[in-house]
Formats: structure tokens, sequence, C-alpha cells
């Protein structure tokens, strides 16, 4: 029995001006809607994410209460549930699959949300790393209908450096011959694991290795980090889906689009939603510079950033209790 829900789009546009045929939300909801509908949070997937990984966001006695609130987690294009490489009709299986962008995925929401669950207004959207770059896109896509973001470890652009790191873990999947430019009978495993090992270097902090933190999550060697991070890339994920969400984080741009054209800083003024920013500062992709530059041209916002030799995993619920008791803190503090 499948523990979430399907919403069907039929056919769908894509801002590249290409159509995503047959395309599909997988989400799944928590708590219950209130009668004037104001309790609701949307909570996009990170990069790896599923709605079931989003559960540790979640708790009765976390800021994101089902038994307060109504969440609405919803999984991504490409990330293997939502319409994905892996799982598209036919015709764009695998490597024919379309560019996504994150306005395609925040339309789409906004069409499931807005259609189907009879939402009008969000309380709060927010998640970790591109779940966050999703928040920022709701809210300026959208600014009449979402009250409040709150994007931990993301940014409302891919930076330059950003994308260059992403074209290094690409890289080291790509260059296993299996690969066959994403026409591959089976997964290119050496690829996967390849792909693995060198995000671990950019996943957590210096201070999280030269700590050895790494014995508290049970490995003995940072080459037992390693094979695990290999292992997981390989055994857990399809190729071309990683590449597909991969190319979607480096599009990454929240004034792309037919609203604002390339105009960043109109986007980032558009936003009228409540706005706490948390970023942490030994995280290596997502730069705290980079929101400290957001923080001066959104309206109503707060910066708060926060110190963990966990760096970008820092909010890979379980890692960091600090981060998450602050994040808490934030949380509650939109949501009141």
């Amino acid at each position: 029995m499948k523990d979430y829900q399907e919403f069907n789009l039929g056919n769908i546009k894509l801002l590249s001006g290409k159509i995503l045929k047959s395309a599909q939300l997988i989400y799944k909801t928590y708590g219950k809607l209130n009668k004037d509908h104001s309790n609701v949070i949307v909570l996009p997937t990170f990069y790896t994410g599923t709605h079931i990984r989003n559960e540790g966001f979640i708790g009765k006695n976390r800021a994101i209460n089902p038994n307060k609130f109504f969440i609405i987690s919803i999984n991504m294009f490409g990330n293997g549930f939502s319409t994905s490489p892996s799982n598209a009709i036919k015709l764009q299986r695998g490597s024919q699959f379309p560019e996504i962008t994150l306005w395609d995925n925040i339309y789409c929401q906004h069409k499931l949300i807005n259609e189907k669950l009879n939402i009008k207004k969000i309380a709060l959207v927010t998640g970790w790393s591109m779940a966050g770059c999703q928040s920022y896109q709701w809210a300026a896509q959208y600014p009449d209908m979402v009250k409040a973001i709150l994007p931990f470890c993301a940014s409302s652009k891919t930076s330059i450096h950003n994308h260059v790191f992403l074209e290094g873990v690409k890289a080291a999947l790509i260059t296993d011959k299996s690969w066959n430019n994403g026409n591959y009978k089976k997964q290119p495993v050496a690829g996967l694991k390849s792909f693995g090992r060198v995000y671990a270097g950019w996943a957590f902090s210096q201070d999280f290795y030269r700590k050895k933190l790494y014995k508290k999550f049970g490995f003995e060697s940072v080459e037992d980090l390693l094979k695990d991070w290999a292992n997981d890339h390989a055994k857990n994920w399809d190729a071309n889906d990683l590449l597909s969400k991969l190319k979607t984080w480096q599009l990454n741009n929240i004034s792309s689009g037919p609203l604002y054209k390339g105009n960043y800083i109109k986007a980032l003024r558009s936003i009228r939603a409540k706005t706490i920013l948390m970023p942490c500062n030994q995280d290596l992709y997502f730069r705290t510079e980079d929101n400290m530059y957001e923080e001066k041209f959104i309206k109503r916002v707060s910066l708060k950033p926060i110190d963990s030799p966990y760096g970008h995993c820092a909010a890979n619920p379980g890692n960091d209790k600090n981060f998450q008791r602050k994040l808490d803190q934030n949380i509650a503090e939109l949501l009141t």
C-alpha cells in the first residue's frame, strides 16, 4: 500500500518551451487543515531527499508539528518519486528527459496546492539546500500567497562556485564507460561511487575531518565514510535522476521566467514573505556571503547564520542538535 498521494498534471509546458508529458507530483500530507486554511506548511525536497527524508524535520515535539499544522511534503521532479528520468513515459525516459527548472517545479506545486487542495495561503515554505532554494522560488513566483519562508543552507541563485562544484561531481559520474551519454543498460556503478566519494569532501567542513567527527557516525576511518557515501549513491540512485536534479540546481535563479525576465534584484525585492535566512558559516558551497547579499534586497528579512563543523550537513536531521534547536526556534518565530 502506498503511503503517499499522486497528483496527475497531464502535459506541462516547461520554461524551456518543451513539454513534460504525463507529469505527476508525488506528495504526502501530515496533520489536518484548519477551518480557515491558515496552518499550511510546505516542505519541498532537497537534492537527495524525498518526502520520507523530510520526516526528519517534522515531529510532535518540533516546530513543524503535525498536531498544529497541515504539512505538505512535495517531491521535486527528478527525485525518483515525482516524474523523473527513471520513471517518465518511454519517449522521455533516461537521456531524453527534458530540462527542468525550479520555476517548473513551483508552477506545478502551485497547481497541486491551489487547484487540488484548494489552499490560497501558505503560512511557511521551508527546507534544506535545494528545498530552501524552492522556498525562495515560491516567495518570488507567488508573492501574494506565501506569508513566510525559511531557507536553510540555500540560496536564491546558484553561485558560479557552486555551479563549478557540481560540474566536479558530475564529471566523476559521467567518466564511467558504461554511462554512454545517459543511454546505459545498467546503472554506471563505478561512476555513481565516484560521485559519492567526491561529494563527501564538500558535504562536511574541514573541521569535521580535522576533529574526526565521522567517528560519531560509527566510522573508524575516513575511508569507511567514503565507502559508505560511494555505496549509498550506487545503491539508492539512478544516474540520470541525479544529473537531472543537478541541472535544475545549476539553473536555480529566482529571476528566471516571465515575471522578472532575469532581473535578479527585482525578484529579491518582490519577496513579501517574512524571511529568515539561516546559512551555516562552514557550508562549503551555499555560502553565508550569498545570503548577506540577498539580505540587502529582501524587505522583511533576518539573517541568522550558525556555526557547525558539519558544514552543509549540519542541517541533516540528527547531525547537529544545536542546529536543530536554532532551526526550530526560527521556524516558531515565523509561525507566531
